[in-house]
C-alpha cells in the first residue's frame, strides 16, 4: 500500500483510564447505549485526553463492563466501541469491527450501485466517525477528535475492504476550528483525485458528488432506495421534488422516463448540480427547474392550479434542538397540507422527514391527521425508514422516515 500523504498518526499514544459510573450510566452501558455523559461518572482514575481508552468497571461487581473512547471536550465524555468483557483495542480489533460492518452492506453491493455507507457511526461502533464509498473514492467524516489516534490503522482496514484508490479527509465545523488537529477538511491524504467531483452508480442511475467541498460527505445515501421507489412510480408521470438539493428524487425519475420533472429548492447552485445529475443518464422527458422558498413556492403551484402525479417533499431538519420541534411540527403539518393540494387525482405524496427529536411514531401522525383534514381520500401505502447501509443501534440513531400516500379521488 502507497503511504499517506500526510501524517494522520498521533504523537500521543493513548492511556488507559478506569472509570465508574452512576447507577443510571451503569444501566446505560449495559443496554449498549454508546454515550456517557459526563454526569454519570462517578470517579475516573487520572486525567484524560482525547482518544484514551476508557476501561468502564461497573459499581458493585467490580467487573468490566464495556470500553469507549475519552471525549474531554463534549459533555458526551465516554463515547462507546465495545460493550462486554475486556477487549485489546488494537489494529484486529478494527479489523473484526470494519469486516462485520462491511457485511452488513453486502446484499446493497450485489445491486448496480456502487456507493454507500460503511461506517455510521455509533450504529456501527464508530461514534464520531463516518465512512462513505463513492465508487474508487473513500471520504470519512470525523465529528470528534477521539479518532486522530487511531486513524491510520483504520483508513488501512478500509482501503483494504473497500479497494478504494483514494482517501479524502472531511472535519465538521467543530474539528475545522480546532487548533489541535494537523488535518484540512476535504484534505486528500491517499491516493490523487483528477476531479473533486466524482461519478457514481445507485441502483442503476448515474449520479455525481463533490466529495472535497459538497455538503455532509458529498452527498445523501440514506435515502437510496425512497429513490429508487420513486423512480419506478415515476415512468410517464408528472414529478415535483420538493427541497430536492442536488436532484436525487429528480434523477431516478428522469431516469424511469418519467413525462415532466421539476425540481424545486432555495439553491441555484444545488439545482445546477441537479441538471448535470440528470443529464448523466438518458431521459426523454423535460426537467424543470424552481429556484426559492419552498413554502411560498408551493403556494404559487397551488394559486396557478398545478397539478402532479408524484410529489416528493424532503425537507432539511426542522429540528436540530430539542427547542425546535414545536415548530418543526408544525412546519410539516404545514407541507402535508400543501403537497396534498398539489398532488393529482390517483396521485401520489411523499413525505420525509430527518428530524430525529420528531419520532416516527408523531410524523406519520401528523400526516395522516392533516391529510384527512383536506377531505381528500387517501391510502398509505408505504412507511419507509434508512436504507441497509445505514443500520440503526440505538433509539437516537433513527432519524429517517418516510410515507408514501396514494389519494383516490
Amino acid at each position: 500500500m502507497q503511504p499517506f500523504s500526510n501524517e494522520i498518526s498521533s504523537q500521543l499514544l493513548p492511556k488507559r483510564l478506569a472509570i465508574k459510573l452512576t447507577a443510571q450510566g451503569e444501566k446505560s452501558v449495559l443496554q449498549k447505549h454508546p454515550w456517557v455523559f459526563s454526569n454519570s461518572i462517578v470517579k475516573v482514575n487520572k486525567d484524560g485526553n482525547s482518544g484514551d481508552i476508557v476501561i468502564v468497571f461497573s459499581k458493585n461487581k467490580n467487573t468490566v463492563i464495556g470500553i469507549g473512547l475519552y471525549d474531554p471536550k463534549s459533555p458526551i465524555r465516554i463515547k462507546m466501541i465495545h460493550f462486554g468483557d475486556s477487549v485489546t483495542i488494537d489494529d484486529e480489533f478494527f479489523h473484526a469491527k470494519i469486516k462485520t460492518a462491511f457485511s452488513k452492506r453486502d446484499q446493497l453491493l450485489k445491486t448496480n450501485t456502487n456507493s454507500y455507507r460503511l461506517l455510521f457511526g455509533e450504529n456501527d461502533g464508530f461514534p464520531g466517525l463516518i465512512a462513505d464509498v463513492y465508487a474508487h473514492v473513500l471520504v470519512v467524516k470525523l465529528y470528534s477528535e477521539i479518532w486522530i489516534p487511531y486513524l491510520e490503522v483504520i483508513l488501512k482496514e478500509l482501503i483494504a475492504v473497500t479497494n478504494s484508490e483514494v482517501v479524502v479527509i472531511r472535519l465538521s465545523r467543530n474539528l475545522q476550528n480546532s487548533s489541535s488537529i494537523t488535518l484540512q477538511d476535504g484534505e486528500i491524504v491517499y491516493g490523487e483525485l483528477d476531479n473533486e467531483v466524482v461519478n457514481f452508480t445507485e441502483h442503476g442511475v448515474q449520479f455525481s458528488a463533490n466529495v472535497v467541498k459538497g455538503h455532509k460527505t458529498g452527498y445523501f445515501l440514506d435515502h437510496r432506495h425512497n429513490r429508487k421507489r420513486v423512480g419506478e412510480l415515476s415512468t410517464n408521470k408528472t414529478v415535483l421534488d420538493v427541497f430536492s438539493y442536488a436532484g436525487g428524487f429528480s434523477v431516478h425519475a428522469l431516469a424511469n422516463q418519467a413525462k415532466a420533472v421539476t425540481s424545486l429548492d432555495i439553491s441555484a447552485q444545488a439545482l445546477e448540480i441537479a441538471k448535470k445529475n440528470g443529464k448523466l443518464n438518458t431521459y426523454s422527458g423535460v426537467h424543470n427547474i424552481i429556484v426559492g422558498d419552498a413554502f411560498e413556492e408551493l403556494q404559487k403551484l397551488i394559486d396557478s392550479k398545478q397539478f402532479f402525479d408524484v410529489v416528493v417533499i424532503d425537507p432539511p431538519s426542522f429540528a436540530k434542538q430539542q427547542i425546535d420541534i414545536k415548530i418543526a411540527k408544525k412546519k410539516y403539518a404545514q407541507l402535508a397540507k400543501l403537497g396534498c393540494k398539489l398532488a393529482a387525482k390517483n396521485g401520489i405524496l411523499v413525505l420525509a422527514s430527518c428530524s430525529s427529536r420528531v419520532i416516527a411514531e408523531d410524523f406519520f401522525s401528523i400526516n395522516t391527521f392533516n391529510l384527512k383534514q383536506s377531505n381528500r381520500t387517501f391510502k398509505t401505502i408505504l412507511k419507509t425508514t434508512h436504507d441497509i447501509d445505514h443500520p440503526i443501534s440505538f433509539k437516537e440513531g433513527a432519524y429517517l422516515k418516510c410515507g408514501y400516500y396514494q389519494f383516490i379521488d
